[in-house]
């Protein structure tokens, strides 16, 4: 699966967005180990703290099936003219399931993608010193 590819999944993920309120859809397309794509949207609530993010959406859909290991993530924001990265409580979560060397590709309506990794977007992860100990 190349770079294009999971953006295309993260393209049609954005297609099923919920977001009547910031008029700002994301798609998440989880590439897991065995090669499935996982993909999620965000879907808001007029509670705005019960709305989730695509990232997550993603994520937790590709745990309850029982996938537990990912190779890539990539994010698309259809309503943005820039490349729109992971919030905090989404890379809050990715860190809890993968590597600080996790791949992670994002962008906007330009498709300029943003290559990085889950260690340079969330570099003091303190799940890591748990880990180690």
């Amino acid at each position: 699966m190349d770079k294009d590819e999971l953006f295309s999944e993260a393209e049609k993920a954005a297609e099923n967005s919920y977001s009547p309120y910031s008029k700002f859809r994301v798609g998440a397309a989880l590439l897991c180990e065995d090669g499935e794509i996982i993909r999620g949207a965000n879907i808001e609530n007029r509670s705005f703290g019960l709305t989730n993010c695509a990232e997550r959406s993603a994520i937790f859909t590709a745990l309850s099936k029982g996938q537990n290991s990912f190779k890539a993530l990539a994010i698309y924001c259809p309503d943005a003219d820039y490349a729109v990265s992971p919030c905090g409580a989404c890379r809050q979560v990715i860190s809890e399931f993968t590597d600080q060397s996790f791949p992670i590709f994002f962008s906007g309506n330009e498709k300029k993608y943003v290559e990085t990794t889950i260690g340079e977007l969330f570099p003091f992860n303190a799940l890591d010193e748990l880990k180690e100990r």
